[in-house]
């Protein structure tokens, strides 16, 4: 990834007195991989739709390639689009769905069956080409909407919850499929997911949106390691955020206090975070260490008591839900894999909860 391939600057979109996109800055590399996660109401598909020419802003501009496309029509902004429903033409055949982009830029014939063929090799799918969409499985009709969408080689490809209709297996197994077909072409991928998974999978960068607006840009792991604020924190995967105080703070680590009571320290990357603010300490369930309420956890820097409350065992995973003893009782989960814990705690135990400083984050509230 290099030159710019988009750049979004002040862009935003109102209906009435709602603000469903505020005005908005966002640089996409070419190849890049983003996705535009968020929940519902987010601006998340306001956005996606504003970049593809299907709604028009009400101010800001849109440069793709350089070339200003803000209030261009779709076919003039060189992008693709795929979405959650196919939108394959049900009287064509499959090979004659891929070739219709092609016939509108009036391509020759004789290239037009050459990059069929060439997209369809591409999505593993050359034995379907003289069937119908109806005659094809669910995960068969989307590559074939990707192939439809990749075959003229857009500068920009947009892709609208396009797993969203697939079942969990089928949709793990297209993720990789659209992850290879990245890597293969190189061309810019925009994507539009809710499923917090999907976006920590398949991106290079997770653009994490809020009511219309971004809460925060970065790769998966900045997001889920080093969350700038609760929403983020409490969006992307599961965590625990527990009230506490700063009582010191030096370059990226502060000292915390809850309940009266040292807490240890932990990182910060928000500079509001101040000594004497309340913040919340994000700790992940996979980060909780938890032994004995007797004995104490090596490498621990912090530890609370606790009791277990309940017991959940996901396959791969067993969460423990515990309540702590002191201050306000809150509830927290620890997680560990399956085989190593066992059943070697009981409900109604007592134990001791402990972490790293270096896996606990300070946010302002």
């Amino acid at each position: 990834m290099s030159s710019t391939n988009l750049q979004i600057s002040g862009l935003c979109k109102r209906y009435g007195d709602f603000v469903a996109l505020a005005p908005t800055d966002l640089t996409v590399a070419q190849g890049e991989f983003l996705t535009l996660l968020g929940p519902s109401g987010s601006g998340k598909t306001t956005l996606l739709s504003l970049i593809a020419g299907l709604a028009q802003p009400d101010g800001g501009q849109i440069r793709i390639n350089g070339a200003d496309v803000t209030y261009g029509a779709p076919y003039e902004r060189d992008i693709g689009m795929v979405f959650q429903n196919y939108a394959l033409f049900p009287h064509m055949t499959v090979a004659e769905n891929i070739a219709f982009p092609l016939q509108m830029r009036k391509v020759d014939a004789a290239t037009v069956r050459k990059k069929v063929m060439e997209a369809l090799e591409m999505v593993h799918l050359p034995h379907v080409a003289g069937r119908y969409p109806k005659e094809l499985s669910g995960g068969q009709q989307q590559r074939i909407a990707l192939a439809r969408c990749m075959v003229y080689r857009p500068s920009i490809i947009l892709m609208d919850e396009p797993l969203g209709a697939l079942d969990k297996k089928l949709r793990d197994h297209m993720q990789l499929e659209i992850k290879r077909i990245h890597r293969d072409l190189g061309t810019t991928i925009i994507y539009v997911t809710h499923d917090q998974e999907e976006a920590m999978t398949m991106s290079d960068r997770i653009c994490l949106m809020n009511a219309g607006s971004i809460a925060q840009l970065g790769s998966p792991a900045d997001l889920y390691f080093r969350p700038k604020s609760v929403f983020v924190a409490d969006f992307l995967g599961e965590s625990n955020l527990l009230d506490a105080a700063v009582t010191e703070r030096s370059g990226d680590q502060v000292r915390l206090s809850m309940h009266g009571g040292d807490a240890g320290y932990a990182m910060v990357y928000d500079p509001h975070v101040k000594t004497g603010k309340s913040v919340k300490l994000m700790l992940r369930p996979q980060n909780v260490q938890v032994n004995d309420d007797a004995r104490d956890a090596a490498g621990a820097t912090a530890a609370i008591s606790a009791t277990l409350t309940d017991i959940m065992v996901t396959g791969g995973m067993t969460k423990l839900y515990l309540r702590s003893k002191t201050g306000d009782g809150a509830s927290l989960v620890a997680a560990y894999p399956t085989n190593r814990l066992g059943a070697q705690y009981e409900i109604g135990q007592p134990l001791k909860l402990s972490w790293s400083h270096t896996d606990a984050v300070a946010i302002a509230e």
